[in-house]
């Protein structure tokens, strides 16, 4: 398994280094600032070999260039949006299956967020690294994609084996869970997530990665299929990704 580390980037962005003790080699997954991750790279005695972008926004890949001139490390991304990621050694479309530091790793489409984004799925070692589509207790903003696709892309990481780390980009997970608690339907697992939340921030600690286990439980935009929710939302009959945009909407407003 993959020794994961957490690097805080910018105001609330993370990004996260993946290294295997075994070949030495070590993987990015996003780039907000080089800084913080060379810094992370020299604490630990590492170099770069892949960098791996999710989506196109600035605070996910700024620090790329810098990156690539200090280390060499080659770059993957979504060939759908290759017009707007910097120069990538390896363009990448969902349903793929490449090898990163020695494991075998999926390229998952989840558009919403924007139109190309992409998650990838490294199942030997639990992690799935989610963006800014599912999020700590949230997804991301719909700048681009429509509910339906946001749902649809929830949906597939939904399906992921439950006790997959879901690697997300911002810390956010503060203000989405006062959205949470702010719904009709308030399950007794969000109220105690939250105490633990509110714990880890007072002290400093991210509080990403978070299990898909405890985002299928607390996170409401993955209950938009859960009977409960529909009905404190009045919408018993209402199919999923209805539901879902009703929530995206209200949290748009809150």
């Amino acid at each position: 398994m993959l020794q994961l580390v957490t690097v805080p980037c910018l105001a609330d962005n993370y990004a996260f280094l993946l290294h295997d003790s075994v070949t030495g080699q070590t993987a990015l997954v996003d780039a907000p600032d080089a800084e913080p991750i060379l810094t992370a790279l020299r604490q630990h005695g590492w170099g770069l070999d892949d960098i791996l972008l999710t989506h196109h926004h600035w605070d996910h890949i700024d620090g790329t260039a810098a990156l690539v001139a200090a280390t060499g490390a080659r770059v993957t991304g979504a060939a759908a949006d290759a017009h707007r990621l910097p120069p990538l050694d390896r363009a990448v479309s969902p349903g793929d299956r490449i090898t990163i530091c020695g494991e075998s790793v999926d390229v998952i489409d989840v558009p919403g967020h924007t139109v190309g984004h992409v998650a990838f799925h490294f199942p030997d070692s639990k992690m799935a690294f989610t963006g800014d589509s599912l999020m700590a207790l949230g997804c991301g903003r719909l700048f681009e994609g429509t509910p339906a696709q946001m749902w649809d892309s929830l949906t597939r990481l939904a399906a992921l084996p439950t006790d997959t780390l879901i690697c997300s980009g911002h810390e956010y997970t503060t203000s989405n869970g006062r959205f949470a608690l702010s719904l009709e339907d308030v399950p007794p697992a969000l109220i105690l997530r939250m105490e633990g939340v509110e714990r880890a921030r007072a002290a400093s600690q991210p509080t990403v990665p978070s299990t898909l286990a405890e985002e299928l439980a607390t996170n409401p935009f993955l209950r938009a299929r859960d009977p409960a929710m529909k009905a404190a939302l009045g919408m018993t009959d209402a199919q999923d990704a209805a539901v879902f945009a009703e929530i995206r909407a209200r949290k748009d407003k809150f």
